[in-house]
């Protein structure tokens, strides 16, 4: 049967129509299944639960994500620029080379999160909770660095690294 059908519209047009088809079934997805999306900028996801996803390399440029939960995701090379994440929880998240610019982490969870190498000019942390944190190769203006000292404890369970240590709080 499918040999016949293919005779009669030409394999050329066979093939022209699967791939319409095949297409036609990603776009679909695509919009059905918000997992598959990389950008999140300027968008509002207030209460969002993001809890153990691989978001490598997805933005969240300027979204507000206040009161979401990141628990255990990877966020490494992500872009938090200018994002709201108060009260948000961030626990044990890899944000590995992340953008963090003018990002809002008031009151934000960051216990045991990877930050190494991450870029968080004019961020702002106060009441965070970093616990465990590794800041390893962060550069962090004195005030916050300060700031971030008076409260660093504990050590990251995946890096074996002490916060103090990794803020070089001396």
């Amino acid at each position: 049967m499918l040999h016949q059908v293919m005779q009669r519209v030409g394999l050329k047009h066979w093939v022209s129509w699967l791939f319409v088809l095949g297409l036609s079934i990603l776009l679909w997805l695509s919009w059905v299944s918000p997992a598959w999306a990389n950008d999140y900028t300027k968008e509002i996801l207030l209460n969002a639960d993001f809890s153990g996803k691989d978001l490598t390399d997805a933005s969240f440029t300027k979204a507000n994500l206040k009161n979401s939960t990141f628990k255990g995701s990877n966020l490494s090379g992500v872009s938090f620029f200018g994002a709201n994440l108060e009260d948000t929880n961030l626990e044990g998240v890899n944000l590995s080379v992340a953008t963090l610019d003018s990002a809002r982490l008031v009151q934000a969870n960051l216990t045991n999160a990877i930050l190494e190498g991450a870029f968080v000019y004019s961020a702002q942390f106060q009441g965070a909770i970093i616990t465990g944190a590794d800041f390893s190769d962060v550069d962090l203006t004195d005030t916050v660095q300060a700031a971030l000292c008076k409260v660093a404890e504990g050590t990251n369970p995946t890096t074996g690294r002490n916060t103090r240590e990794t803020l070089n709080c001396g």
